[in-house]
C-alpha cells in the first residue's frame, strides 16, 4: 500500500464542506493537481477510508454534525486500525482557541486547524501548504482519469482529408491514451495540430504528438502528448473533467 501511495499520491476528502469550500477551494486544488473529493456521510466515508487507509480528511467541525459528534467521529477512525494511518485536518468558520488546542494538542490531529475566511484563494494556499507538507500528491505529477467505460469520451485525429475516430482510455493535462476501431498505423512523434477531444457535453480543440503505443492484448493502444501551444483554459477545462470523473467514481463507492 505504501509504495502505490508514494506513487499515486492520497485521495484528499472534504467531509460535510461548507459552500464556499464545495464550490471554489476544491476546484482550485483540483487545478493544482491534488485529488480531491466532497463527501457528505459519515458513517459512509468510514467505511470507504478502510479501503483507502492512507487518505486526508479535512472535516468542518462547524457542518453536518454537533462538535461532540464530530470528535466522536475523529477518535473512532484513530482509534480503528483499520483506519488510523487517515490523516486528518480541521476545518472552522471561525477561531475558538479551546477547539485548537483540543484538536492539535490532545488529538493531535496531522493537518492543522485552519480558519476559513470569505478569501477562497488564500483558503486553497493554506491547504496547499498542508497538503505539501503531508506529501499528498506522491511522486506523481499529474491526476489522471480512467476513461475507457466512459461514453461520449472520444477523439477525432484529422487524416488524409477526414478524421477518423478513436476511443479514450485515461486523460490528464499532459496527454491522454486512445485505440481505434481499425489500427490507422500512426507513427511515433507524428503531430496533429487539429485533435478534437470530446469528454461528455465538452468539445475541446488540442495539438498533439503520437509518443509511442503498446498492445493491450490485441488492442493496440497509442499514447498521445499534448504540446506546449495548448490553450491554458483547455487546461483547465481537462483538469474540471477529471476531478469530476473522479468524484463520479467515488460517489458511486460511497453509496
Amino acid at each position: 500500500m505504501a509504495e502505490n501511495v508514494s506513487v499515486l499520491g492520497k485521495k484528499v476528502f472534504f467531509l460535510h464542506p461548507s459552500a464556499l469550500i464545495q464550490n471554489q477551494v476544491i476546484a482550485e486544488l483540483a487545478q493544482q493537481e491534488f485529488e480531491v473529493y466532497v463527501a457528505k456521510d459519515e458513517t459512509k466515508l468510514k467505511f470507504l477510508l478502510a479501503k483507502y487507509p492512507d487518505s486526508i480528511v479535512f472535516a468542518s467541525i462547524n457542518e453536518g454534525m454537533k462538535e461532540s459528534s464530530w470528535e466522536e467521529w475523529i477518535r473512532g477512525i484513530m482509534a480503528n486500525s483499520a483506519t488510523s494511518a487517515v490523516d486528518i485536518g480541521i476545518l472552522v468558520s471561525v477561531n475558538d482557541e479551546e477547539l485548537q488546542r483540543k484538536y492539535l494538542q490532545k488529538l493531535k490531529v496531522k493537518c492543522g486547524f485552519t480558519v476559513i475566511k470569505s478569501d477562497p484563494g488564500g483558503v486553497a494556499k493554506q491547504l496547499a501548504i498542508i497538503l505539501n507538507n503531508v506529501n499528498a500528491k506522491g511522486r506523481r505529477k499529474y491526476i489522471r482519469a480512467i476513461t475507457n467505460l466512459e461514453t461520449n469520451t472520444t477523439v477525432n485525429l484529422p487524416m488524409n482529408g477526414t478524421f477518423i475516430n478513436g476511443i479514450i482510455k485515461d486523460i490528464s493535462v499532459v496527454g491522454f491514451s486512445c485505440s481505434f476501431a481499425e489500427d490507422p498505423g500512426l507513427t511515433k512523434n507524428k503531430l496533429f495540430q487539429d485533435l478534437q477531444i470530446r469528454l461528455q457535453s465538452q468539445l475541446l480543440k488540442a495539438e498533439g504528438i503520437i509518443f509511442g503505443s503498446r498492445m493491450d492484448d490485441a488492442e493496440k493502444i497509442y499514447v498521445v502528448l499534448f504540446t506546449q501551444r495548448i490553450d491554458p483554459d483547455i487546461r483547465t477545462k481537462i483538469r474540471k473533467y477529471i476531478q469530476a470523473n473522479l468524484q463520479n467514481k467515488i460517489d458511486n463507492e460511497l453509496k
